[in-house]
């Protein structure tokens, strides 16, 4: 079953049993989905443009929680956390740091880099291999440490 469909099942389940809160993201989940068919000129949408639109929207969820934190704002923490752990059903398996330490490695050696003024070239090569399995923000980190060392 492709990714759309099953949110579709979803907010259908939600809304069956009454939960406002998933039917709600659900749904904008699958407007954001749609707007990105119709942007893109999509037909067809495949697994990996919906993860592709997911992976956004766990990102902006990630930095919502950032600035409500740094804000005070713990009411609206819980709604965005709650938001993220939904998002995150419906995306691969995240990479561990002992995963994403590896890849990061076989990137050096494919590359050659060796200093950091080389991490461009080595997040060309890492990004696509992590794509929404790992944070950006998490490669770049796991990049820059491994080339000042």
């Amino acid at each position: 079953m492709s990714l759309f469909k099953r949110i579709d099942e979803d907010i259908i389940k939600a809304l069956k049993s009454g939960d406002k809160h998933t039917t709600t993201t659900l749904r904008g989940l699958k407007s954001d989905i749609k707007y990105f068919k119709i942007n893109n000129s999509i037909d067809e949408l495949t697994d990996e443009d919906v993860v592709k639109v997911m992976t956004t929207a766990a990102k902006q969820r990630r930095d919502s929680i950032e600035k409500f934190n740094a804000g005070g704002r713990d009411d609206l923490v819980a709604n965005e956390s709650t938001e993220l752990e939904l998002i995150k059903q419906y995306l691969p398996a995240e990479l561990t740091p002992e995963e994403l330490d590896k890849l990061v490695m076989e990137s050096l050696e494919e590359t050659g880099a060796s200093t950091p003024a080389e991490m461009g070239k080595v997040m060309k090569v890492i990004i696509p291999k992590v794509k929404g399995r790992a944070d950006g923000k998490a490669v770049k980190d796991a990049v820059m440490k491994h080339l000042k060392s």
